[in-house]
């Protein structure tokens, strides 16, 4: 039995720690437990109670942690001046074989010293915050979770669930995994590298007629030709006027926009339909499959291959 210990405190997000201790328990070959500053009950951030059966003063750092997980959530920022419970999270740190923060629990490692070199991920909206309270850390908050060495980080709530079959693939394989995503009706089991981002959470709705006219002509029909000079003859604009205003209101060049919708386009089709990458790439535009290959990796970081085979 591998001893999983979990790290809450008031004001965490439930599910950071409810989807991940579901996964572990669903194997039975880990034992959970749940510690805090005090043993007892502990505030959620939606109120729904939790008691943890531990505190720091009763559970030895050195008590045979196997894979110690930091959970995040709103009162992330009052837990990091707590100096009890970073210095627990620290001292457990060392003995442990593994050590995983969900969400914004990132900071929690942080403030334990434990990021020193480290490329962590957190919730997209923390990410700004990480950076400036751990310049120490290498933060990219594109992947859902990223492995660092012993150290493991993961994105938002659901996020945190992929980040624990991850943990029991590597303890237990592959096959292990799986069984525990079917019990749960986790419908897609997916791979670190795949983006948090898509195209409809990433994007603002753009400010003026124009540009929301070469926009909506891009998300209609992602294969059509949408060369700067096709899109300013639809926005009604000099090239180089559409090109500025485009950056500006979408925060993203055209060329850089049309790429990730199309790719967008792709990975639903991908999951969707058994259309050959060639045909896929010739009707969304991206000419060949290659270029389609390598414009998939850069965005989603994986193969569309891989893709298809997980997500289909």
């Amino acid at each position: 039995m591998k001893r999983i210990v979990f790290v809450v405190f008031d004001g965490f997000q439930p599910l950071d720690l409810a989807g991940p201790f579901e996964v572990f328990s669903f194997t039975e070959r880990y034992e959970c437990l749940v510690v805090a500053s005090e043993a007892g009950e502990v505030r959620t951030r939606s109120g729904l109670p939790i008691v943890a059966r531990h505190g720091v003063r009763d559970l030895a750092p050195a008590d045979a942690v196997d894979t110690l997980v930091v959970v995040g959530g709103t009162g992330v920022d009052a837990a990091v001046e707590d100096e009890a419970l970073v210095a627990w999270i620290r001292e457990a740190a060392r003995g442990a074989r593994r050590v995983a923060s969900v969400c914004s629990g990132v900071l929690l490692l942080g403030a334990a010293g434990l990021l020193d070199g480290r490329r962590v991920t957190t919730h997209w909206g923390r990410e700004e915050q990480v950076r400036r309270a751990h310049p120490e850390a290498v933060v990219d908050c594109d992947p859902i979770f990223i492995r660092d060495g012993r150290v493991w980080t993961s994105a938002g709530v659901t996020a945190g669930m992929d980040l624990a079959l991850a943990l029991v693939e590597d303890d237990l394989g592959r096959a292990a995994a799986h069984r525990v995503a079917r019990e749960l009706v986790l419908f897609l089991r997916r791979p670190g590298s795949q983006s948090q981002f898509s195209v409809p959470l990433w994007t603002a709705r753009p400010e003026t007629d124009p540009i929301r006219t070469a926009v909506d002509a891009i998300n209609a029909r992602p294969g059509d030709r949408h060369g700067i000079g096709d899109l300013a003859d639809r926005a009604g604009l000099s090239p180089r006027h559409l090109q500025r205003r485009f950056a500006a209101e979408m925060g993203v060049p055209p060329g850089a926009y049309v790429e990730r919708v199309r790719v967008e386009a792709a990975r639903r089709a991908l999951a969707e339909t058994a259309e050959p990458v060639e045909a896929l790439a010739r009707r969304l535009g991206f000419g060949t499959g290659e270029t389609l290959r390598r414009a998939f990796h850069r965005t989603v970081g994986v193969a569309p291959s891989d893709y298809r085979e997980r997500f289909r």
